[in-house]
């Protein structure tokens, strides 16, 4: 990373548990420090049967210092959703709801970040696993108009969208088009492109990679990807 790029991150995290169906946030936290990012989108956030241990404030406490979150579900023993966070401050997030009858609450985050390349305009989601409810959320979601004084805009998170003329990508083609592609689902052995970070205005993915010792946190592995302002997309 350098002083003209910003390093994203996005990770369906499945509740911190991973393969040897073990519960431990703190290798969660440690694989993304390791990568050192500005801003990280953290899916499956779940404080269910933790004993009022939350995650959702362990993770702001050791990665960032601005939030928000978009908690889905409220059970008696926690909640369930995800999460945005960042090194520098940000708007007041607004929360769209995106749900449909009889399918997972989901609620996605906008705000928009003062980042050392300028403002960003950014939306956090975590996607259904319908093919007619992705094509509405992503329907919904580009139909928001970003702030004319923020010249960047991103999009991240877990968008469930495996298909390669699957409605996320056919839909953000033409207002987010720069954007990274990696195989991150199962995270033993990825063959889908579930989770992604798209860009657009004056921003570009530069480069991105994934990490494969994430196999043994989560059944996702994460996207990481340094984003520069008004340079070619370099994936």
């Amino acid at each position: 990373m350098t002083a003209s790029t910003i390093r994203v991150f996005t990770w369906n995290i499945h509740g911190a548990i991973g393969p040897d169906r073990r519960y431990d946030l703190e290798r969660v936290i440690a694989l993304v420090r390791l990568h050192k990012p500005d801003i990280i989108a953290l899916q499956e956030v779940d404080s269910r049967g933790r004993n009022g241990n939350s995650p959702f404030q362990r993770l702001v406490a050791t990665l960032g210092t601005h939030s928000a979150e978009a908690r889905t579900i409220t059970a008696p023993d926690g909640e369930y959703g995800h999460m945005l966070i960042s090194r520098w401050p940000m708007a007041q997030p607004i929360l769209h709801d995106l749900s449909m009858d009889r399918r997972e609450p989901r609620l996605a985050i906008e705000t928009t970040i003062e980042t050392p390349l300028g403002r960003l305009h950014t939306i956090a989601a975590h996607f259904g696993l319908g093919f007619s409810e992705r094509r509405r959320q992503t329907s919904i979601l580009n139909a928001i108009r970003c702030p004319s004084d923020a010249p960047l805009s991103m999009m991240l998170g877990d968008f469930n969208d495996w298909h390669w003329r699957g409605p996320v990508r056919r839909i953000l083609a033409g207002s987010l088009p720069s954007h990274t592609g990696h195989m991150t689902f199962p995270a033993w052995a990825p063959l889908l492109k579930l989770d992604r970070i798209y860009c657009g205005g004056e921003a570009q993915v530069r480069r991105s990679w994934t990490d494969r010792g994430a196999r043994r946190a989560s059944d996702h592995l994460p996207v990481i990807a340094d984003i520069g302002r008004g340079s070619a997309s370099e994936l």
